[in-house]
């Protein structure tokens, strides 16, 4: 019996071990994939594009908040009611004020009319016999004019003794002085100084360098006391030192000042420091 055990047991190995591997190369075969059928896809037809239609932007309308409405308060009102009586008042008088006119004249004979009321001032336009000016000032004694010519755009001043007034009065014209023309080109006199003997004053100063086309030497304007009357007198000179008389007498301060003239005009006026009279000693 144990004979055939040992027999068999070996057969049974043999035929495990052959059915195991018939197993596994059964679950490790090769399967054939089978090919792909291809599927026709329909091509997709082509559609007309939507037409955009523009459409309108909403427009926004701002409305207005509504603003608080203000309450009323009650303003405390007086019981009494003031009667007002009317007061008489005063009528102003409206005064006509008479338009002036100026005086009409005819030159006599030809005559220089200038920047200023006297022969020391410079030249500036000519008159000749005939023409026709408006007399628009003068000076203090009417001895000289300032005049609007005809036959000029501006106006200036001229001699009355050389005026014909067919027209008005030449003292209907008032009082006036004018600005001289400015020049800056050179400077005005320096080291002005005045001394005084008695009823004459002399009044210097250091030369001013000009062109000799532009010198036209300088001028002093001074106001002297001459019998009782403060009076304007324009002196011209070359040299520089100049005598002047001065009384004593008059209301107001006599006084200089001195310019540097050339052909276009005149410097900056300096100041003259003019000298007073010497205090009067009393007689013991």
């Amino acid at each position: 019996m144990r004979r055939w055990l040992l027999v068999r047991l070996p057969i049974a190995l043999v035929l495990l071990g052959v059915g195991f591997g018939g197993g596994t190369a059964w679950a490790f075969r090769t399967v054939p994939t089978p090919a792909p059928t291809s599927t026709s896809t329909p091509r997709p037809s082509l559609t007309a594009a939507p037409t955009l239609t523009p459409t309108s932007t909403p427009t926004v309308t701002e409305t207005a908040a509504p603003s608080p409405t203000p309450t009323a308060t009650s303003s405390p009102t007086s019981a009494y009611t003031p009667t007002i009586t009317p007061t008489a008042t005063r009528t102003p008088t409206v005064t006509a004020t008479a338009t002036y006119d100026p005086p009409d004249a005819r030159v006599l004979e030809q005559a220089n009319c200038r920047y200023g009321p006297g022969a020391a001032y410079l030249y500036e336009w000519g008159l000749y016999p005939g023409d026709r000016v408006e007399i628009i000032g003068r000076n203090d004694l009417g001895t000289w004019v300032y005049v609007d010519p005809w036959t000029y755009v501006d106006r200036c001043w001229v001699s009355a003794s050389v005026l014909d007034v067919f027209r008005g009065d030449l003292f209907e014209a008032p009082p006036y002085y004018g600005r001289l023309p400015f020049s800056e080109l050179y400077l005005p006199p320096q080291n002005v100084s005045a001394t005084r003997q008695g009823d004459e004053v002399t009044v210097a100063w250091g030369p001013v360098w000009m062109t000799e086309d532009d010198y036209r030497g300088y001028l002093i304007e001074a106001w002297l006391c001459q019998g009782g009357e403060l009076i304007f007198t324009p002196v011209r000179s070359d040299e520089t030192i100049l005598t002047l008389h001065d009384e004593a007498g008059c209301s107001q301060p006599s006084g200089a000042r001195l310019y540097t003239a050339e052909k276009h005009g005149y410097t900056q006026w300096i100041k003259v420091p003019w000298p007073a009279f010497p205090p009067q000693s009393s007689v013991q």
